[in-house]
């Protein structure tokens, strides 16, 4: 590592004052220096001082630079590549990922100021790829070298490997992220890496008689990617257990467990579940990656009108917002981006969540465990003698959840809470048939939030076309009327899906007195539907329609998420 932006006194005066070194450690350093002419970080690290770990992020602190722990890497096949060899052990650089996207490249390297290696390497790569740094310790680095250079981490090269080869469960069973020796070991970690990259939110492996499935699930929806010998899944079996810390020994009882890795140095969790079938173990990866799991909410895509009504909701200081929608529609990601907003150091946020999905700093964070007996309402009870003003129920199931919630709300703090319903209105009469009183529900409820994510059609690919008369006639449109639509095809932008990204439709139901005076008399949800649609309520069907004439779904997409005959 460099300290050219320090000078070497100043360096070790920073690391005197930081704690790290003593005023001794330093003369005996400073003195040592004359005879070896050595970098005084380098120095330091040889004399056994510091360590490299603690010097690299005391200088990724100084000089504001990202660093990166390459002890759990995953390795990118495309990025190692495109740097040959000779140059990455020359200018000890290490490849970690290349995002087609925005054409970025990002390195670990020793020193992130040293402007004539990175000069060297954009001209090595043509000087049309952008090149993003990351500090790293020197003896990581030449250790990743070795398994980035050593071994073929290509997809294709590997299953070319293994079908020649003999698979050593010994290798596989060794808790060292390090073994590339072993082609087991590189393709489970070259199948993470090739899911992260293409934006893959779930990884099943899927044992048949004669073979093993393996499928994504990208922007909701499932695809085969891979097709293995059913020889071959006992051995990743083991593999994805030890990564995960699971008992390798126990194929009869489903096992849940997780594990991190560092992907463009940046930590992916992987949560891990097993469930026996008859052909053998079937396990599905949760990919959970910070970066876009946490978004800020100006960037989840929402009408101005939308994000209006929102922010009045959460402006109140007290009472119950409900976030609804099946599996998969994006509640978590809608709670965490409301949370994040509010997330300030005077206000304490608290959570109960089944399980805990990504780590927000400063916010108390509980997972629900049934085998001590935690569920919802006691940890409803519980957080309630933690001070809080804020609370998050990851999910209303019964009526005593909903009844602590409620009564929650009503000792003064603000509730967030998700609740299984077809739609926003849907979540009055569910609460209800759960057995809250409507006097209790009226005066405490703030808002509803109904959403569904739906694909976006490839802006690069995407066809336009005549709709049909059924088409017309599902949309509400007279057959008379010329109706444009447009429809997914497939290109290299979309890897030939057709589709590039997800987008939330959200209904907002905001109570008013009105609406209060509704729930409170138990109105059926017919009156609540009239009404509300007088006021001008824009449901899921309606803002879907918007984004389809625009062109940025299609029929076929907002169909299989909308009911769109309820409109007939």
């Amino acid at each position: 590592m460099s300290t050219d932006a320090l000078s070497q006194t100043q360096l070790g005066e920073m690391l005197i004052i930081a704690g790290v070194i003593s005023a001794d450690q330093l003369k005996i350093a400073l003195m040592e220096q004359k005879k070896q002419n050595l970098p005084l970080n380098k120095l330091l690290i040889k004399l056994g001082f510091i360590s490299e770990i603690v010097m690299r992020d005391f200088l990724s602190k100084s000089y504001h630079q990202a660093s990166v722990d390459l002890k759990q890497l995953l390795l990118d096949a495309e990025a190692v590549q495109m740097i040959p060899q000779t140059f990455a052990r020359r200018y000890n650089i290490l490849p970690l990922n290349f995002n087609r996207e925005t054409k970025t490249l990002t390195i670990a390297m020793i020193d992130t100021f040293n402007v004539m290696v990175l000069d060297r390497l954009s001209a090595e790569l043509g000087g049309t790829i952008k090149i993003k740094p990351l500090l790293a310790s020197e003896t990581e680095i030449l250790s990743a070298l070795d398994s980035a250079y050593g071994f073929d981490l290509s997809l294709d090269g590997i299953l070319r490997e293994i079908e020649t080869g003999e698979i050593d469960y010994q290798s596989l069973s060794n808790h060292s992220q390090g073994q590339y020796n072993q082609p087991l070991v590189r393709l489970v970690d070259a199948l993470l890496t090739d899911a992260v990259k293409k934006g893959a939110s779930d990884i099943h492996f899927e044992p048949e008689q004669s073979f093993l499935r393996i499928r994504y699930r990208i922007d909701g929806v499932l695809q085969q990617v891979h097709s293995l010998h059913q020889s071959y899944w006992s051995a990743i079996v083991v593999r994805i257990k030890v990564m995960a810390e699971l008992n390798i020994a126990e194929n009869r009882t489903p096992q849940d467990g997780r594990f991190t890795m560092t992907l463009s140095g940046r930590p992916i969790d992987f949560r891990v579940s097993t469930l026996p079938t008859v052909h053998g173990e079937n396990i599905v990866l949760r990919i959970l990656d910070r970066e876009k799991g946490i978004v800020s909410l100006q960037d989840l895509g929402l009408p101005e009108n939308t994000l209006h009504t929102l922010h009045l909701m959460m402006a109140r200081p007290e009472g119950l917002i409900l976030v609804t929608g099946p599996t998969g529609s994006g509640k978590t990601t809608t709670l965490y981006s409301i949370l994040n907003h509010l997330n300030r150091e005077e206000i304490n946020i608290m959570t109960l969540e089944e399980p805990v999905e990504y780590h927000l700093n400063t916010v108390r964070q509980t997972s629900i465990n049934e085998s001590v007996k935690l569920d919802f309402a006691q940890g409803v009870r519980a957080i309630l003698r933690q001070d809080p003003d804020i609370i998050l129920i990851g999910e209303i199931r019964d009526e005593e959840t909903a009844d602590m919630a409620l009564r929650a709300a009503m000792t003064g703090h603000q509730v967030y809470a998700t609740l299984h319903t077809n739609s926003a209105i849907g979540a009055i009469p569910r609460l209800l048939d759960l057995g809250v009183l409507p006097d209790l529900l009226a005066d405490n409820i703030i808002g509803i939030i109904g959403q569904r994510l739906v694909r976006k059609l490839c802006p690069h690919c995407r066809q336009k076309y005549e709709a049909s008369n059924l088409e017309k006639n599902l949309l509400n449109v007279s057959s008379e009327k010329a109706l444009i639509l447009y429809r997914s095809k497939g290109c290299n932008y979309c890897n030939e899906r057709g589709y590039k990204g997800r987008m939330a439709l959200m209904e907002i139901l905001r109570i008013n007195p009105e609406i209060e005076a509704l729930i409170a008399r138990r109105s059926n949800i017919y009156e609540i539907k009239k009404y509300v649609k007088s006021t001008g309520f824009k449901s899921l069907a309606h803002i879907g329609m918007q984004h389809l004439l625009s062109g940025t779904i299609s029929l076929e997409e907002l169909s299989r998420v909308v009911d769109l005959t309820a409109h007939l």
